[in-house]
């Protein structure tokens, strides 16, 4: 399988709710470093997987309205705990949304699928991965 990963970072304040989470109960910051790799059988007829253009700026066009915002006054978030791993799966669906529309430079059926891996340090990473 041919891959192809892009790369950008977004930083967010958020808080959970739950003794599971401790101090971070309370509001915290994040700069995620988020990767996403796009994986297709076949290379398209131009001899890619995917426009590293398009991805990317798929990808800066998903994080663009949570940058230094806190998540949990998005409408769009109320009332979930905004995990590292609920955060991937809600980047993954919104670029497989793109790729099924035909707006990442191939048409969405030729990608296998699309893996999201959002990067909170040094030690510590979670993901998501779906087909398209």
């Amino acid at each position: 399988m041919f891959s192809v990963t892009v790369r950008d970072h977004v930083m967010i304040a958020h808080s959970f709710r739950g003794e599971l989470f401790g101090p971070a109960q309370g509001l915290h910051g994040a700069t995620y470093v988020v990767d996403v790799t796009f994986r297709s059988r076949e290379l398209d007829p131009n001899g890619v997987v995917i426009d590293i253009g398009a991805a990317h700026q798929a990808l800066k066009d998903i994080l663009g309205p949570w940058a230094y915002k806190n998540l949990d006054e998005l409408p769009e978030f109320a009332g979930i705990n905004t995990t590292t791993e609920f955060l991937a799966k809600a980047v993954f669906d919104r670029l497989a949304a793109g790729a099924r529309a035909g707006l990442l430079g191939r048409p969405g059926g030729e990608l296998a699928e699309i893996e999201v891996v959002l990067n909170e340090s040094h030690v510590a990473s979670a993901g998501y991965v779906g087909p398209v």
